[in-house]
């Protein structure tokens, strides 16, 4: 496997219809969410405009993967309090999977959560969501059960947690 270089960056408009895409595969295409959540993931603009939405952009060129940061208030805030910061809509393009495009994406919400003088970066993810969890336990998130919360689906979203 080649080594591939990834910069994480804020996105620009010339990158939303990539990060729609993408969302919209994983989430949708994968199975993560139903069709009816469709629309919403693809308002990557509105998205953009209530966090900070961020992307992984390799070397080779193209959208290796993205997340929202929540660092404050707006729609997307789902479970952080106003003293923490929150990770949304982790996705990552399948062909970028395993090489640290999702590990890289999170680090960047850490280092945002930090600069915000965030005391800690919570998260929701599915059961069904286990690699994901794996990757949230090794950056030294911790499931906070306590928090856990259902979908409008009935899913049961585990909430992890990790002190900054």
């Amino acid at each position: 496997m080649v080594a591939v270089s990834l910069t994480i960056r804020v996105a620009r408009p010339a990158d939303f219809a990539e990060v729609e895409r993408l969302t919209v595969a994983v989430y949708l295409g994968e199975g993560f969410t139903s069709p009816g959540r469709g629309a919403a993931l693809r308002q990557t603009a509105t998205r953009a405009a209530a966090t900070e939405l961020l992307v992984a952009v390799p070397d080779t060129g193209g959208l290796a993967g993205a997340v929202s940061y929540i660092g404050r208030g707006g729609p997307y805030r789902q479970i952080a309090g106003d003293d923490e910061g929150e990770v949304r809509l982790l996705a990552v393009a399948r062909e970028s999977r395993g090489q640290g495009t999702g590990a890289a994406l999170v680090q960047g919400c850490i280092a945002a959560a930090r600069r915000d003088g965030k005391r800690a970066l919570v998260l929701s993810t599915q059961p069904s969501m286990l690699a994901a969890q794996r990757l949230y336990e090794r950056l030294g998130f911790v499931r906070a059960a306590a928090r856990d919360w259902p979908q409008a689906s009935g899913v049961s979203m585990q909430v992890y947690s990790l002190d900054l």
